[in-house]
């Protein structure tokens, strides 16, 4: 990667769960950096911690959930006296979840296109209201200004009769008008990150691909620095520069997309990529598959989470220890015991 200051610095990362039936550890020490005008993807089965990271930098865990250590750096901008624009480092965990800076930074500066459309809408309001209420909470503008700039959003995402769509109901749009809604709603406040979580999932493949080439004309235009939040590599391939690919809370490899998909190192990211349906596969043939489920949160194995499925994994070294993420080869970075002895500190 380049030496760019980062404009997001996850370090180490934990969020847990505290239930009547035990802990349980969604995220468990993930660590990546995004730069700004850097598409970042980041890839894995359900269940891996995908969604509770972004939660975490977002500050919108729900109880009984919380941050239980690691960094989470933003590299806030903010104008000095003389007008110019001055750089800081802020800790997001140092802010208080409904405090006037995270706020602040939640929706204007970081902004969230979530998985489901429908449940993020309100379905008593318009969703002309609910964009107009979030420019004039960021901008200091009037509702009419408001209103113009909503349209003028509407546009820019391909909204047809944009006049109109404002006024309707979420309920009133198609799935893929939502799906538009919500990104002109992200895109608001002219954020510097835009975070999307698995926005084509619930969408046909025409929608989604109109949906990553909005994604990628837009990004182009506001360089803006975007998370991509997926299971399907094949969107990751279409959008992302570099890739975080996690597996029950842990980071297990990390690259650019060239690498990961030419030459994954670890695993799972090879597992990953070898059921990927491909045209030049055997016509009735299954595809291959990665044995066995993710194991139950309340019961993650001891040492590397993925041995249990692992065909390489490393008798009384892999079900025992935890393999650190290290760099393997120039642009790498992995967590197997295959490339490095060094284990995660207990």
């Amino acid at each position: 990667m380049t030496h760019v200051e980062p404009l997001l610095s996850v370090r180490d990362l934990k969020a847990y769960f505290h239930l009547d039936e035990g802990v349980v550890k969604a995220v468990d020490g993930v660590t990546f950096e995004v730069r700004p005008g850097e598409v970042l993807g980041i890839v894995g089965e359900s269940g891996c911690g995908k969604s509770v990271t972004m939660k975490a930098i977002l500050r919108i865990i729900d109880p009984p959930g919380r941050i239980e250590g690691g960094e989470i750096r933003w590299r806030h901008e903010v104008q000095s006296g003389n007008g110019s624009i001055v750089s800081e480092n802020i800790e997001l965990t140092q802010l208080a979840p409904n405090s006037k800076e995270m706020r602040a930074i939640r929706g204007g500066e970081i902004a969230l296109i979530p998985q489901e459309p429908m449940s993020a809408f309100s379905p008593v309001h318009t969703v002309g209201n609910q964009i107009i209420e979030a420019i004039m909470l960021h901008r200091k503008v009037d509702k009419r200004e408001a209103r113009r700039m909503a349209i003028d959003l509407f546009r820019d995402v391909g909204m047809p009769m944009p006049e109109r769509r404002l006024d309707a109901y979420s309920w009133q749009l198609s799935g893929g008008l939502r799906q538009r809604a919500i990104i002109a709603m992200a895109l608001s406040c002219n954020p510097r990150l835009l975070i999307a979580d698995e926005p084509t999932t619930a969408v046909d493949v025409t929608t989604q691909a109109q949906v990553l080439r909005l994604l990628r004309e837009l990004q182009a235009q506001r360089n803006a620095a975007i998370i991509f939040i997926t299971h399907d590599l094949g969107v990751i391939a279409q959008v992302a520069r570099y890739v975080v690919v996690m597996y029950l809370g842990l980071v297990m490899e990390q690259g650019p997309v060239d690498d990961i998909f030419h030459a994954p190192k670890h695993p799972y990211t090879q597992a990953l990529l070898r059921s990927i349906p491909s045209m030049a596969s055997t016509p009735r043939e299954a595809l291959p598959t990665i044995s066995g489920s993710i194991p139950h949160p309340f019961n993650k194995p001891r040492g590397c989470p993925f041995h249990p499925r692992c065909p390489q994994a490393i008798p009384g070294k892999c079900d025992q220890h935890q393999p650190a993420l290290q760099p393997v080869g120039e642009r790498q970075l992995t967590s197997c015991f295959l490339y490095h002895d060094r284990e995660v500190a207990a």
